[in-house]
């Protein structure tokens, strides 16, 4: 069972659309970085590619805080090329093709009625451990900028209270 402040599910050469190539992507090529992983229902979709776009348009924000992002759905690596391809060139970070379904039963959000990912969002610390997890109703788009607060709010290792941003004051320390 999938659980805070725990291992997250390892997942090994599963492939992956990159900017025009393919690629395996293993949970140990981000040791030792943070991770903000997310899970989309389908490509081909209307509200998927807002989140997409969003996590694009912010990527270089993670980044700078030590932060890779990967998405992931339920789709082959072909259907992430050519929707990638045709309508969001500007996405850079990898997508990973769970058609074996393993990595979102393994995250606890596949949906057993038609084999696709549910909204999942996990944050995953350098050493491995799930600091944060969020999952939504497929027709209600995450919010990306709330992601990059409670990412910079978990890195802090503070107690961080409701609306806290980076430079207010903590709680003190967790």
């Amino acid at each position: 069972m999938i659980q805070l402040g725990k291992i997250a599910p390892d997942f090994n050469n599963v492939v992956a659309y990159q900017n025009g190539d393919f690629k395996k992507i293993s949970l140990s090529d981000y040791k030792g970085k943070w991770l903000v992983f997310f899970m989309y229902p389908r490509d081909f979709t209307f509200v998927c590619p807002t989140e997409i776009r969003a996590f694009a348009k912010h990527e270089k924000e993670f980044n700078d805080l030590g932060a890779e992002v990967l998405g992931c759905s339920t789709d082959s690596e072909w259907s992430h090329k050519a929707w990638f391809e045709k309508d969001l060139s500007e996405v850079k970070y990898p997508i990973l093709a769970d058609t074996r379904h393993e990595v979102a039963r393994d995250y606890q959000v596949l949906n057993d009625e038609d084999h696709s990912a549910e909204r999942g969002l996990f944050i995953i610390d350098p050493d491995g451990a799930i600091k944060y997890i969020l999952v939504s109703a497929g027709n209600v788009g995450r919010s990306v900028t709330e992601t990059l607060r409670v990412l910079k709010a978990v890195q802090s290792g503070d107690l961080c209270p409701v609306e806290w941003e980076p430079g207010q004051e903590t709680l003190g320390k967790a």
